[in-house]
């Protein structure tokens, strides 16, 4: 992979600082920031109207929720429901969904996620459904669906995940899950913040009915989609006007509509990774886009495995140091999100030491308070966390390396 190809797009790595706190916050594509002024610029004005820029505005965000739709492999644009954030798309999804279930119904959440894709859920006991918690192997902190079937009954109505774990890495099988809680009859919901920056996604492939993530975390704005099948969008109600019908998808679903400029700025995201497949593959000429996301992201995945190995592998020889997930790079197991403990100091005093060396890494729960909680990581004030992304280098990961020799 041509890391200086990749690392001219982002601005932001021009400054002599170390960006390995990714899975908080990507840096931002020059062609996304772009996007963002062209359309502030030249169509800010509000969409449906008869006038001609209108006309043009609505057909410039028509196509960017088109290939937004194309980039996850969406069967429809229907199916894309763009929105402030995760958290917020999720929250919308559990008051939609649920206004179609009964009490005593069921849904089922793990205690390693984000809180994102559990807060959501476990409130709707007010109305009285039960929540039941799928925990991760104690010794492992790894799901198993053995677990999961022990669970699932026929009043559970759905099943909620994530992907990536944002503090261990982790990559779940979602589409062998997804056929467990579909065979049950219930749905599956999928938060897919911590791994859509590493890895592709194709939403039919992985055959779930919700999947969401945050573009801040993808190269992209503070911004967030959900993709949901038709069918279930369709059967919901939503949270706009009350003269909005069911059949109004995802209108529904977005009050205010959707942020327009930072909604076409996702096209430069697209577009990076179009001229990064020309730019890596230039004789492949009659390619489809989903075979070309397939391409690149395999390509991100290798690189990504081949510079975080190097940590991994000083991490698991520190005789005072234990990764909190599992001891590989190897990219099919997990993402290059890395999060380790040590033996008497805690969380908050390595990174510290770190910040005078001008490397961005972070300490804490990460918002998934109930793993650090049920692994009896509170008291070490969490995990120290490196989150490292395609832009970033062996060198860079040697440098981290170097003064975690260092200070510890």
């Amino acid at each position: 992979m041509d890391i200086e190809f990749v690392r001219n797009q982002f601005p932001a790595l021009e400054r002599e600082f170390v960006f390995m706190d990714n899975a908080g916050g990507s840096q931002t594509l020059k062609k996304v920031a772009e996007r963002i002024s062209g359309y502030l610029l030249h169509h800010n004005v509000q969409l449906g109207a008869s006038y001609q820029v209108s006309r043009e505005a609505g057909e410039k965000l028509t196509y960017a929720t088109k290939q937004v739709s194309n980039f996850i492999n969406a069967s429809r644009p229907e199916e894309v429901v763009i929105g402030p954030s995760s958290s917020m798309l999720l929250r919308v999804l559990s008051w939609c969904i649920s206004k179609q279930w009964q009490e005593g119904d069921e849904v089922i959440v793990t205690n390693t996620d984000h809180e994102a894709n559990v807060s959501p859920w476990t409130d709707l006991k007010d109305k009285g459904i039960n929540v039941k918690v799928w925990k991760t192997n104690p010794e492992s902190l790894e799901l198993e669906i053995s677990d999961l079937k022990k669970l699932l009954n026929k009043r559970t109505r759905l099943v909620a995940l994530t992907h990536a774990s944002n503090i261990l890495g982790s990559i779940n099988p979602i589409r062998e899950i997804a056929k467990t809680v579909h065979k049950s009859g219930a749905l599956i919901c999928v938060d897919g913040v911590a791994y859509a920056p590493h890895r592709r996604v194709d939403v039919r492939k992985l055959d779930v009915d919700f999947y969401v993530f945050s573009w801040y975390k993808t190269y992209g704005p503070h911004l967030a989609v959900m993709y949901g099948r038709y069918h279930q969008l369709y059967k919901m109600d939503g949270i706009n006007h009350y003269f909005f019908t069911k059949k109004d998808v995802p209108y529904k679903f977005q009050p205010g509509n959707f942020n327009f400029e930072l909604t076409y700025s996702l096209l430069g995201i697209i577009e990076y990774f179009e001229e990064f497949f020309k730019h890596e593959f230039p004789k492949e000429k009659k390619v489809d886009f989903q075979e070309k996301m397939d391409k690149i992201f395999e390509l991100i995945s290798r690189h990504e495995e081949r510079i975080s190995k190097p940590l991994i592998t000083y991490l698991i020889e520190h005789p005072d140091i234990k990764i909190i997930g599992r001891n590989t790079a190897d990219r099919e197991k997990r993402v290059p999100t890395i999060s380790f403990v040590h033996r008497t100091l805690k969380s908050n005093e390595i990174v510290e030491k770190i910040d005078d060396y001008r490397i961005g890494i972070r300490f804490g729960d990460f918002y998934a308070k109930k793993l650090i909680e049920d692994a009896g990581l509170k008291e070490k004030n969490g995990v120290v966390r490196v989150s490292l992304v395609h832009y970033n280098t062996p060198d860079e990961v040697q440098r981290l390396i170097w003064i975690l020799k260092k200070i510890i």
